[in-house]
């Protein structure tokens, strides 16, 4: 048996670690991404007008969503690991629920109630389609992303997503506005994931620092629990076993949504690509290849795509599992299939969900603040082969001034349309599509 320690099978996405450490190095990947997973489905419910604190008797309609979350993540994660034909990358590629798609969610369901959910459901599924047909082509366009434009886009997700980290450590956004935000108890938990996180990767080896992000969490769990912040109320209500239901809410043919998803389906692929490459690059030492890429964007389209058809978002790979794939080392696939599993009995049997979404967000924020950012540390490794010429420095300068500021100052853009709005103020898209296209146009002798 190769032991864990060994650096050449942590490199190998075919390699299998005994099954004991393999579950816990598996659930470590669901805890991960667990919170950002479900938190869409919650915010499209509240934009929709039953969410928390509706007091509608639609509320189920969100626990459904929330199940649909775990289910649908776990099914389009194994599209990834194990592949279908062409669908797949075969790579420890962790898929959820995406929050880049909200802008184009939130308004098409914005007072609705659970009547605008036909339009929103037809949308993801016609958006996965064309996001499905993007695998076809994307392999063939490579060439128009060289480490220039994979970095910045790599980096761009992770210096978007460091916000959400510190939201999360200060007590997420239904405590912003309120005293407890950011308050001393909040922080204490948090604090003590990172420390406890880092300490276990430096100073252990073998098993124990390859999960230490999830060693980091249960410490941060056990403290958050005597400090009374972990809630049980609600895993005695739910129930041991629930189904998915097809075209649950109907189907409604939307052009403003049905175009809005198809526009947000090429970020999610360039993103995909991104972290395609931030895992081979960070696990493997290793550019990846256009088989993977093209795989991985496949299973992106074909997860969103069934999702739809039984009430679930749009999916997408996540970027802070790229993150803890960078930080352990561990490449194995299958390790993220176990995942996979587990969030799948979680979708189907909200109990055990239930007791999973007691940990509280401060905790988890502990987290992901680590992986976050390293996301964008695997960003700043690819451009470190790039040549910083002149050229190079233009097209990187302007790409991220602009995503970035856009990101920043939305408001800057007030007089647009809300389409070019939604679309330019996502920081990444301008980004990604500035670096693309200036690289194709700007001579290579600029410095000559």
């Amino acid at each position: 048996m190769t032991d864990i320690s060994n650096a050449e099978a942590l490199r190998d996405p075919n390699y299998m670690p005994p099954l004991g450490q393999a579950v816990p190095l598996g659930i470590q990947h669901v805890l991960a991404m667990f919170a950002s997973n479900v938190t869409p489905a919650i915010i499209v419910a509240g934009a929709a007008g039953f969410g928390f604190g509706s007091n509608s008797p639609d509320f189920p309609v969100m626990l459904y969503m929330i199940q649909m979350s775990m289910l649908f993540a776990g099914i389009a994660t194994l599209f990834q690991t194990i592949g279908m034909g062409p669908v797949g990358a075969r790579l420890p590629i962790v898929q959820g629920t995406s929050f880049a798609f909200l802008p184009v969610m939130i308004p098409a369901v914005a007072g609705q109630g659970v009547a605008g959910m036909a339009g929103l459901m037809t949308g993801v599924m016609i958006g996965g389609v064309f996001h499905f047909l993007l695998g076809a082509v994307i392999g063939k366009i490579r060439f128009a992303l060289p480490p220039l434009v994979t970095g910045l886009i790599v980096l761009m997700i992770g210096l978007s997503l460091v916000k959400v980290g510190i939201q999360y450590a200060a007590g997420g956004v239904p405590l912003m506005g309120k005293p407890e935000f950011g308050s001393l108890a909040m922080w204490i938990p948090a604090l003590v994931v990172i420390i406890v996180t880092l300490a276990i990767k430096f100073f252990t080896r073998g098993f124990m620092a390859v999960a230490a992000v999830l060693i980091g969490l249960i410490a941060g769990y056990v403290v958050a629990l005597m400090m009374g912040q972990v809630n049980f109320g609600n895993v005695g209500g739910a129930s041991w076993f629930a189904m998915p239901m097809p075209f649950k809410w109907g189907m409604d043919f939307n052009g403003a949504i049905i175009i809005g998803m198809c526009f947000m389906a090429v970020i999610s692929a360039i993103e995909t690509v991104g972290d395609t490459s931030g895992i081979t690059k960070g696990g493997a030492g290793r550019e990846a290849t256009d088989q993977e890429v093209s795989g991985a964007t496949y299973a992106d389209g074909l997860g969103t795509a069934i999702a739809g058809i039984f009430g679930g978002l749009p999916n997408t790979s996540f970027s802070q599992n790229v993150g803890l794939i960078s930080m352990t080392g561990m490449m194995s696939r299958h390790v993220v299939t176990i995942g996979a599993l587990f969030l799948i009995i979680c979708g189907l049997v909200p109990k055990i969900g239930s007791i999973v979404a007691t940990v509280p967000i401060n905790v988890l924020g502990g987290g992901v603040i680590v992986m976050f950012g390293m996301v964008a540390a695997a960003g700043l490794n690819m451009l470190s082969e790039v040549t910083w010429n002149r050229r190079n420095m233009v097209i990187f300068a302007v790409s991220l001034s602009m995503g970035l500021g856009l990101q920043l100052v939305p408001e800057a853009l007030q007089h647009m349309g809300r389409t070019w709005q939604i679309l330019l103020t996502s920081g990444l898209l301008p980004a990604a599509f500035l670096s693309i296209v200036l690289n194709l146009l700007l001579p290579d002798d600029l410095d000559a």
